[in-house]
């Protein structure tokens, strides 16, 4: 099944590309391989700011995950010149929670990310992870995601 089919059954609009906020750029090639900047997790176009385990709950972190992914496509559509299709794997994804210290379920608020990409990617989809509980993110945000895929 085509990528796109797969997005269209999810009901999922990718977005732009967005503009980075800081003195970098949103991804970058070497050979087969991008790497996508992190991305923070936006609600109703803002910022979705918060800490898990103080005002946002688990559930809630995933779903912040989840809309962090979507973003993240929209970046690797740009990066692959338009067409999801040439993406041969999801290599890695990290993942920043922004949590408070004895909040312990930062892999599972990044089930959300790791979950949508399966149902996007098929077995292509599947990658390595690392998912980290940090005391700030910026602008407040309670996720930020950054991602590595190879392209054909």
């Amino acid at each position: 099944m085509s990528v796109y089919n797969k997005l269209n059954e999810l009901q999922i609009e990718l977005p732009a590309l967005a503009v980075p906020a800081a003195a970098y750029l949103p991804y970058v090639q070497t050979g087969s391989l991008v790497f996508l900047s992190g991305h923070i997790a936006k609600k109703d176009g803002k910022v979705w700011a918060g800490q898990l385990g103080r005002d946002i709950t688990t559930e809630e972190g995933k779903a912040a995950a989840r809309a962090v992914a979507i973003d993240l496509l929209g970046t690797l559509q740009h990066a692959a010149g338009g067409d999801l299709n040439r993406v041969q794997r999801i290599v890695k994804v990290m993942s920043l929670v922004n949590s408070t210290g004895d909040f312990t379920e930062q892999h599972l608020v990044t089930n959300g990310c790791s979950e949508l990409l399966g149902e996007v990617f098929g077995t292509k989809g599947q990658h390595a992870r690392s998912a980290f509980g940090v005391a700030q993110i910026p602008m407040g945000a309670c996720v930020e995601i950054e991602l590595i895929a190879e392209l054909a």
